[in-house]
């Protein structure tokens, strides 16, 4: 029996291995959730491979590591268990099937990725010189587990992340990342009595959003402001006010660009205070990063008898611009197929998910064998 039968007969198994991580919330901000949940995560790991993970806990959040064989690290899987949905959400969104579909919070972003992930592992026959690191803050930017990652990837000939698919593409590429803090500070005033003694933050906040907004270039580069904050009280000139700027490009030279940009604003109103922090960051992930590796898929699919794959570039981030960043080459979207993340009505495709399984652990077993 091939491994693809023998994942397909364990299709079941893997639907209620799916159906299990579901039911433990884990939004990234609650601490005592993600606990729960590693450990839910941790022991599917250890029934599928035979090992007990690491537990790495960084400013009390949980992650878990896996490394098989006293050898150098050969390739390393990624995969995390935080989701953006808040606990409580099971109660009004279960976890549900409908022939080969499957709803629920987290099914595709990416529950379903770690079901697939260590299925895998378990139709290769060796796993040595293969890590796995699962972590509890991706969906915020990985700030605690950026360095285990690193760590763990370093070296390696190839890192696999293990994120959802729509229609069965892989990401060969993802844009960098950038998140920025933009503080005015003003001076407050009676709103009413004297106005004219304040220095009114947001309207300097509203000169500057314009201005930030125009440093986009489309399409390649996006420039976003977002959620904001102005002032205290609706009687009160605000003396203080800041929003938040998502930056995204392909072109590692344009992220330069805008943090210089960003860097070289000036106040509009005289008096007025301008502060720009950096946030959480990720470098691109070139196509150039996947190529070797989605050449090596496009292989494999195609000696198992699956659909022709095909690639796509998008503008989320994910763990794999952290691998792609230290020069290990790097190929995304290798989960499960579905759609909706961060949204009502995420689904997952059931029937597709060993097959998926299949693809990871041909890869696993190729890069591992080409010592």
């Amino acid at each position: 029996m091939s491994a693809l039968e023998k994942l397909r007969a364990a299709a079941p198994v893997m639907r209620e291995d799916l159906a299990g991580l579901v039911a433990v919330e884990s939004p990234s901000a609650d601490l005592d959730a993600l606990a729960r949940c590693a450990d839910v995560v941790a022991g599917l790991g250890r029934r599928c491979t035979g090992l007990a993970p690491e537990r790495v806990v960084v400013a009390d959040r949980p992650h878990l590591r896996w490394r098989f064989g006293d050898g150098p690290v050969r390739v390393v899987l990624v995969g995390h268990f935080d989701t953006v949905w808040p606990v409580g959400t099971l109660a009004r969104w279960p976890f549900a099937v409908d022939g080969d579909r499957c709803t629920g919070p987290g099914v595709v972003d990416m529950k379903g990725g770690l079901v697939v992930l260590f299925h895998a592992l378990a139709a290769v026959a060796d796993l040595d010189g293969v890590a796995v690191v699962c972590n509890s803050d991706e969906e915020i930017g990985s700030p605690t587990s950026l360095a285990l990652i690193e760590d763990t990837a370093a070296g390696a000939a190839g890192a696999l992340v293990l994120e959802g698919s729509a229609d069965g593409r892989l990401k060969i590429a993802r844009k960098g990342i950038a998140h920025y803090s933009l503080r005015v500070t003003g001076r407050a005033s009676h709103a009413g009595v004297a106005p004219h003694l304040g220095i009114n933050a947001g309207v300097e906040l509203a000169h500057q959003v314009l201005r930030v907004a125009a440093l986009g270039a489309p399409p390649g580069t996006t420039v976003t402001p977002t959620d904001a904050v102005v002032g205290t009280t609706s009687n009160t000139v605000p003396a203080a006010a800041r929003v938040s700027v998502d930056v995204r490009a392909f072109d590692p030279a344009e992220l330069t660009r805008v943090d210089t940009a960003l860097r070289g604003l000036r106040p509009v109103l005289p008096g007025a205070e301008l502060t720009v922090e950096l946030g959480p960051s990720r470098p691109a992930m070139p196509e150039s990063a996947s190529a070797s590796l989605f050449a090596l898929a496009r292989r494999i699919g195609a000696e198992l008898g699956l659909p022709p794959l095909e690639g796509e570039a998008v503008g989320g981030g994910s763990d794999g611009n952290l691998t792609a960043g230290i020069g290990v080459p790097t190929l995304d979207g290798l989960g499960v197929i579905g759609g909706n993340a961060h949204a009502e009505g995420e689904w997952s495709d059931l029937a597709t998910m060993p097959e998926r399984a299949a693809l990871v652990a041909g890869l696993v077993d190729a890069i591992g064998r080409a010592r």
